[in-house]
C-alpha cells in the first residue's frame, strides 16, 4: 500500500470505553482520521465497506466474531486495509495467528499512544510492525520450532554458486587446503584456487576462511 497524507482507521473492539479512548487518543495525532468505531468482529466488513480504512485497529476477544477470524476474512477480501492487532492477549497462539492471517501489526494495549500512532502510519505505508514484546516472543517460537535465520540466510547466499563451486565450498568448510580439495575432487590445484576467486567475487567475501564460516552457519551436508 502506497503512503498516504492522512491514514483513516477503524476501530473495532467490545469495550465501548476502549472505542472512545482510542477515537479521541487518535484523533490527537497529526495524519490520522478515526473513520468510525465498531464493537465486534462481524461488523467489520460492512464497516469496511462503509467508511474504506486504510488500518483497521482489531481487538482479539469479542462476543460474536474474534479479531483474529475477522483479520483472516478481511485479509481474504480484493485489496483489503491493512489490520494492526491491538489486543492484552500475546499469547503464542495469538501472535501466530494473526501472522499469518495477514495483519500487518500485533500491538499491546499498554503500548504508548505515540507508538500506536507510529505503528498505524508504518503499516499504512505497508511496513509491517510488531511491538519489541512481541517480535521478542516470535524469535522465541521460531527459535523453538528450529527454525534458524542465519542457517538460511547462509543457504540463500550460497544459491549463488554453481555445483562445483558448491562442492568446494563444502570442503573449505571443513577445512581442507587447495591440495587436498584438489586431490579429493581429481583436479588441479590451480583449477581449485580459480574456483576460490569466483566464490569470494559472487559471495562478496574477502578470503577462503570468511567462505569457511559461511558454510558452517549455512550447516550443510558433506558432499
Amino acid at each position: 500500500m502506497a503512503a498516504v497524507e492522512t491514514v483513516r482507521v477503524l476501530i473495532v473492539d467490545d469495550d465501548a470505553l476502549v472505542r472512545a479512548g482510542l477515537t479521541m487518543m487518535l484523533g490527537g495525532f497529526d495524519g490520522i482520521e478515526v473513520a468510525g468505531a465498531v464493537g465486534d468482529g462481524d461488523e467489520v466488513a460492512a464497516a469496511v465497506d462503509r467508511l474504506r480504512p486504510h488500518v483497521v485497529l482489531m481487538d482479539i476477544r469479542m462476543p460474536r466474531l474474534d479479531g483474529l477470524a475477522a483479520t483472516e476474512r478481511l485479509r481474504a477480501r480484493p485489496d483489503p486495509p491493512e489490520v494492526i492487532v491491538l489486543t492484552t492477549f500475546d499469547t503464542d497462539r495469538h501472535i501466530q495467528r494473526a501472522i499469518r492471517a495477514g495483519a500487518g501489526g500485533f500491538l499491546l494495549k499498554h503500548t504508548p499512544p505515540a507508538r500506536i500512532a507510529d505503528a498505524i502510519r508504518q503499516v499504512a505505508a505497508g511496513e509491517p510492525m510488531l511491538s519489541p514484546e512481541v517480535l521478542r516472543r516470535m524469535m522465541g517460537y521460531l527459535a523453538d520450532a528450529g527454525v534458524n535465520p542465519r542457517r538460511d540466510a547462509a543457504r540463500l547466499r550460497l544459491t549463488a554458486l554453481s555445483a562445483g563451486e558448491r562442492t568446494v565450498a563444502e570442503r573449505i568448510g571443513r577445512g581442507l587446503t587447495n591440495q587436498e580439495i584438489a586431490t579429493e575432487l581429481r583436479m588441479s590445484t590451480a583449477t581449485v584456487k580459480a574456483y576460490v576467486s569466483r566464490m569470494l567475487t559472487k559471495l562478496d567475501l574477502n578470503n577462503r576462511v570468511q567462505i569457511a564460516l559461511l558454510v558452517h552457519d549455512a550447516d550443510l551436508p558433506v558432499a
